[in-house]
């Protein structure tokens, strides 16, 4: 059985998410951080050598990482479904935003989020080195959804789950003002107008408004 654990306000959303657009069989079993440190309990952290989030089981698998999950859960449980075969035109944009999540703006988003409780403000001569990664993320997603609808191009994929989390969630740990970023801003609405990630947040994070505006 396929088993998605939760961290709750954490990475393991998109999990959720999948299995909620591919429609297929889980058992969600969620965790909550503990209320002074805002970290992962001692029981999510056994989970996996890791003690990262997301982490899944399925049968005798364990397995960790967002990108790896997503992808082996398309190919095992979804058969192939949200993702953009190698001979579509689509093919390189569903490939880089695959990665471009966690290999850049998640990074990003870790920076600022440290910078933040390390006290680091603008007066500090790496303050502007530091944060502009972040800023340079967010442009480039924004002249992508002006582009097309959806990051791989015309169609909902898992480049958009994987995609939305550093866009939404990940702000209430790394604050960005969306206010200069009109596209993102339309395209959360059309995010939180699928039914699949209604349902998905409701059950992760039930305590929790989507962070879509």
């Amino acid at each position: 059985m396929l088993t998605v654990h939760h961290l709750g306000v954490s990475q393991s959303e998109r999990i959720v998410w999948l299995c909620e657009e591919l429609e297929v069989p889980y058992a969600l079993v969620r965790y909550d951080r503990a209320p002074l440190t805002r970290l992962a309990p001692a029981e999510y952290k056994a989970l996996h050598p890791m003690g990262t989030a997301p982490v899944i089981t399925d049968g005798d698998l364990l397995m960790s990482e967002s990108g790896a999950i997503m992808e082996y859960i398309i190919a095992r449980h979804g058969a192939g479904r949200l993702a953009v075969p190698p001979e579509d035109p689509n093919f390189p944009d569903y490939l880089f935003w695959m990665h471009f999540a966690n290999g850049s703006v998640m990074p990003a988003g870790m920076i600022s989020m440290i910078m933040g409780v390390l006290g680091i403000g603008e007066e500090h001569p790496l303050s502007a080195a530091l944060s502009s990664r972040g800023v340079n993320a967010f442009t480039m997603i924004e002249k992508r959804l002006g582009e097309a609808p959806w990051f791989a191009g015309p169609d909902f994929t898992a480049a958009d789950i994987i995609m939305v989390f550093p866009l939404t969630t990940m702000r209430a740990f790394a604050p960005m003002d969306l206010s200069p970023f009109p596209n993102i801003r339309a395209y959360l609405k059309r995010v939180g107008e699928r039914p699949a990630y209604q349902r998905a947040m409701a059950k992760g994070d039930p305590g929790m408004a989507p962070m879509l505006t």
